[in-house]
């Protein structure tokens, strides 16, 4: 009986092991809403023609990640297109 016991034990640990480790990662927020707030950072942001470029090239990286499904790419692009605008 104790071995029946352990042994219902175990595997239940494994699969819930298991469970949390196929569980998938998602960032804090979506890159779509990141992108809101960049764009909306960009509206207020007061930039030099270059420094804006630099931010239209970024969000356009970002955008094409988040496409992709690739948020954590997508998010690293917004948050050097916010540092460039000093946010």
């Amino acid at each position: 009986m104790k071995t029946l016991v352990a042994a219902s034990f175990v595997t239940a640990v494994a699969t819930a092991g298991l469970v949390a480790v196929s569980a998938p990662v998602y960032s804090a927020a979506p890159c779509e809403d990141m992108l809101k707030e960049m764009r909306a950072a960009k509206a207020d942001a007061k930039l030099s023609d270059t420094d804006m470029q630099k931010v239209d090239e970024l969000e356009a990286k970002a955008v094409e990640r988040c496409n992709a499904d690739d948020d954590t790419r997508s998010d690293k692009f917004i948050a050097e297109a916010m540092k460039a605008m000093g946010k």
